[in-house]
């Protein structure tokens, strides 16, 4: 599938900003499974100094500053991307091989893949465990040990008992935009039962490492469909989150618990990390400015 993305940041400041300085991770990875046709970062006003570069974790991420005064910051990340179909990638990002859903991992038990993470050696296993640890926005809690119980009796197959709990997440939890915000601690989505696709996809990610298991978090965008009979709107898709599961030997499968599916060619990603801290969109510093007031408007178009 071929897509034109959009995504538009707007800051309207009270007052006058002297100087800000700005990261933006808005432009896709180019990845075997997705091929980036054209992207470009439009900012308004003008930078003073900009560059690019590949982040810790491979994520293309812009910096700016700008110096001069202003009341006003526009970001306009425009891209167009090819994504395949649903594949199993390497830490990398490469492609391992072409299969249906679930039949790539072989039946590998999730507690061989745990002691896999606690026994191995080579550079990929060492690279990827830090996936296993508390990271700022998932702490491993009991209650997120308690959730993930039942689906990880002994012995079920890795990808069962994570399709297992992307199920139970989708069925137990609502989506509710206006239930959290990006502080939103994961005990009190635990305990309302809502959030949104951040918060589910961190939710997964404690119940995986509570575990023992290696799994990180994906920014990026996902196309929807308008109501039978709508026209589709401009700006009505927004930015999207879900979760990858370290398979050993075979790398990283990718769920979204927000629509209980796996990962595939409707969904193109930005970027991955520990958690949401480690792929935030746009942040920065700004002097001056005092309150302000954000606009964010994201389309996703297929084209061709």
């Amino acid at each position: 599938m071929k897509y034109r993305v959009m995504h538009t940041t707007e800051f309207i400041y009270d007052a006058q900003v002297g100087l800000c300085h700005n990261e933006a991770r808005l432009q896709p990875q180019a990845l075997s499974y997705q091929k980036v046709l054209a992207s470009a970062l439009q900012i308004d006003p003008l930078p003073h100094d900009y560059y690019e570069r590949l982040d810790y974790f491979g994520n293309r991420t812009s910096y700016f500053s700008i110096q001069q005064p202003h009341d006003q910051l526009v970001v306009t990340a425009t891209s167009e991307v090819e994504v395949a179909a649903p594949v199993l990638f390497d830490s990398a990002g490469s492609l391992v091989r072409e299969s249906s859903l679930f039949d790539k991992v072989e039946n590998l038990s999730w507690e061989s893949a745990r002691e896999r993470l606690r026994r191995d050696r080579c550079a990929e296993v060492i690279e990827v465990s830090q996936f296993v640890f508390d990271s700022p926005m998932v702490s491993v809690e009991e209650l997120l040990a308690d959730f993930a119980r039942p689906s990880f009796p002994p012995g079920k197959p890795l990808d069962e008992a994570v399709h297992d709990l992307t199920q139970r997440i989708y069925r137990e939890f609502k989506y509710d935009p206006e239930f959290s915000t990006l502080a939103t601690p994961l005990h009190e989505v635990m305990e309302h039962r809502s959030g949104v696709c951040q918060d589910f996809a961190h939710l997964a990610i404690g119940c995986l490492r509570s575990q023992g298991l290696a799994a990180r978090y994906v920014s990026g965008y996902i196309e929807t469909d308008p109501p039978a009979g709508k026209e589709r709107l401009v700006g009505a898709d927004a930015s999207h989150a879900w979760f990858s599961v370290y398979v050993p030997d075979r790398g990283w499968l990718d769920f979204d618990p927000t629509n209980n599916q796996i990962a595939g060619e409707r969904h193109i990603t930005l970027a991955w990390g520990r958690d949401y801290t480690d792929v935030t969109p746009l942040k920065g510093v700004v002097f001056g400015g005092g309150k302000h007031t954000l606009r964010v408007a994201v389309d996703v178009r297929r084209i061709g």
